[in-house]
């Protein structure tokens, strides 16, 4: 396997919001340098023959028909609701003062 780049843990974590301690920082740069020296021995293989694909099965979207049909009273639309007022649900003002 190729040699992986210097990865910057303290950079790749501040990417992404996460504290790490020194021991994490350890094992995550270890874990973090095989996948990119994976990825490099896949960047190596010659796939020109291969066709781009976006999934491994030829399944395309598998829609059911688009029908009409009777909905939920508003009774049982609102049987289990905490709160309502008249036919609608109550629910908290939520703002944020900011």
């Amino acid at each position: 396997m190729a040699a992986a780049p210097d990865i910057d843990i303290n950079y790749v974590a501040r990417l992404a919001r996460i504290d790490l301690t020194e021991q994490e920082r350890t094992e995550f740069a270890g874990q973090l340098a095989q996948v990119l020296g994976y990825v490099d021995l896949m960047n190596q293989l010659d796939l020109s023959d291969v066709p781009p694909t976006a999934h491994s099965t030829d399944l395309a979207d598998v829609l059911r028909e688009d029908r009409s049909g009777p909905g939920l009273s508003v009774d049982a639309a609102l049987q289990n609701a905490p709160q309502r007022v008249g036919d609608q649900f109550s629910v908290p003002k939520v703002i944020d003062p900011d």
